[in-house]
């Protein structure tokens, strides 16, 4: 995915369309809410693959420290968004 520009926003449909298309997790909308252990197949690769695939996507660093304390997707996506 290319980087949007600094001005751009970043919808919680393109964070969907990122797990699901480039990170590779076929994820229902109600599963972005579903705490980690829920999730079929997550482990914390998938974290840092996310991390790398954000910092492209918003074209910003993603506060790393921050997403650990994070429970779901919604939750990486409300961090990284809203800093």
């Amino acid at each position: 995915m290319p980087s949007l520009p600094p001005h751009t926003t970043f919808a919680v449909t393109d964070f969907h369309h990122l797990v699901r298309n480039d990170l590779g997790l076929p994820l229902t909308d109600t599963q972005f809410e579903a705490d980690f252990d829920e999730l079929p197949d997550w482990d914390s690769l998938f974290l840092l693959k996310l991390v790398v695939l954000l910092e492209r996507a918003t074209a910003r660093p993603v506060p790393v420290s921050r997403l650990f304390e994070a429970r779901s997707l919604q939750e990486i996506y409300d961090r990284v968004v809203t800093p």
